[in-house]
């Protein structure tokens, strides 16, 4: 293999990987994991929330269980019964506050030390309700405490408190168990990852690209493997037409250069008589003009199928322009007695000149070439609703049904028997298709057999070739 097509080849392949610098199975486990990531820490939030609340509502209930255990013990043994507590290492604090707000005793400090109480949310909802309760942040111990207050017998408040966890410090408490199930869950969710975008990439991999419709597969598929066996139809008529030109160029060349060579030299080798000589040489010149005129019709199919053309359209005159063609073609008509009659009115266009001259020219031509002795070619150039339209009509041998939609392939020939005689390339209708589209113009044919033939080339307005 030469060296600068292997290095062509390798420079595809990196250009292709930079395009392309990750997998489907990776990308698709990325995201499984990103999902699992994303649920885990919503799980983590969640069950956060949730124990914090659980904790909250134990502590409530057993401050206030232990609060009324308290109330009831003090209005029996009266308020001595809090001296005695003192010695016991309890994790609640207990305040007595009397009506005025002042703290008479509290289990943590002396009372004297501490502010007025009257203005505590829970203090005032005990003397007004029997009891009451808050939640808020300390600035005694400088955390969050549960407050729990009741009304004694003797008019003064129990209050009893103790220490809640945060939201934050629940959540940091669980943070080993929930980081190490994660670690877990992570580490099985990757194999199982891996496993299941196998199983969903291997009929992808296993594809038959080549009749993608007879594969079974997700449904999500099917549009892309339609459009897959469309590219597919498409490919394999585009490939069945270059091999039917090339066959097609091949002959059409090879029979004027077989004749070209075959009357040279029978006049190179002294066949020819001289009083012959003008009739072969004449016989070689048309064969030479017919070999020209295929190569320069071959030249412009390829232009327009590259759209290649680097003229700039103008504004043409279709009537103007359809007159100066029947003047060239004239001759042509002269031959074969055919009268050709123009009518219509001048109307413009915005086209290539030279383009439009060509598709004018070869359908007109073809009218003649393909119409009987003494016939008729009718042509009318003007405008109508939908824009300007071209249209030539004849009096000639008519084309079948079945041949319509092909008369514009390349080298296609409906009366293939005297092709030869009527001369033409087989490459006029075809010019005729291709600058039609160069120009969005339609093409219709209305045909039959014995009756002749009528062609439309109806172009677009300016009015409906704007966007809209």
């Amino acid at each position: 293999m030469p060296a600068d097509l292997t290095e062509s080849m390798e420079e595809k392949t990196q250009n292709h990987k930079k395009r392309n610098p990750k997998s489907m199975m990776r990308k698709i486990q990325k995201s499984m994991m990103v999902i699992l990531a994303v649920t885990f820490v919503l799980f983590y939030v969640i069950l956060s929330v949730i124990l914090y609340n659980h904790n909250l509502s134990l502590l409530q209930s057993e401050l206030q269980q232990e609060a009324k255990y308290i109330c009831a013990a003090i209005n029996v043994s009266g308020a001595q019964y809090l001296e005695e507590m003192d010695e016991a290492a309890a994790q609640t604090r207990v305040t007595q506050i009397d009506e005025e707000g002042n703290v008479l005793y509290d289990s943590r400090r002396d009372g004297s030390s501490l502010e007025n109480h009257g203005g505590r949310k829970e203090v005032k909802e005990a003397l007004a309700r029997g009891e009451g309760e808050d939640m808020r942040r300390s600035a005694t111990v400088q955390t969050d405490m549960y407050y729990y207050a009741l009304l004694l017998n003797d008019g003064t408040v129990l209050r009893v408190s103790r220490a809640a966890d945060s939201l934050v410090s629940t959540a940091l408490q669980v943070v080993p168990v929930i980081g190490a199930l994660g670690v877990l869950m992570l580490i099985l969710a990757l194999l199982l990852a891996r496993w299941q975008t196998g199983r969903l990439i291997q009929p992808i991999n296993e594809l038959d690209l080549e009749h993608p419709l007879d594969n079974e597969v997700y449904t999500e598929l099917t549009p892309l493997l339609q459009a897959m066996d469309r590219q597919n139809r498409e490919k394999e008529a585009v490939s069945n037409m270059r091999k039917e030109f090339s066959a097609n160029v091949s002959h059409e060349l090879k029979t004027p250069l077989t004749s070209i060579s075959g009357y040279a030299e029978i006049m190179k080798n002294g066949m020819v008589r001289p009083a012959d000589v003008p009739l072969f040489s004449e016989r070689i010149y048309k064969e030479a003009r017919r070999l020209i005129t295929l190569v320069e019709d071959i030249i412009k199919l390829s232009r327009l199928d590259e759209e290649s053309v680097e003229l700039e359209k103008e504004e043409v005159d279709l009537y103007g322009l359809t007159r100066e063609i029947i003047s060239r073609l004239a001759p042509q008509a002269g031959q074969k007695n055919v009268r050709m009659e123009l009518s219509g009115e001048p109307v413009k266009y915005c086209g290539i000149r030279q383009i439009l001259d060509e598709m004018i020219y070869n359908v007109c031509e073809n009218a003649i070439k393909y119409n009987n002795e003494g016939g008729r070619v009718t042509i009318w150039a003007g405008n109508t609703l939908d824009g300007p339209k071209v249209t030539v009509s004849d009096t000639g041998i008519g084309i079948p049904d079945e041949h319509q939609e092909r008369i514009f392939e390349r080298f296609y020939r409906v009366d293939k028997s005297h092709s030869k005689e009527r001369g033409g390339t087989g490459l006029g209708l075809s010019i005729v298709k291709h600058g039609a589209l160069l120009h969005g113009a339609r093409i219709s044919v209305d045909s039959k057999p014995g009756r002749g033939t009528r062609i439309e080339m109806q172009f677009m307005s300016k009015e409906a070739a704007q966007p809209q």
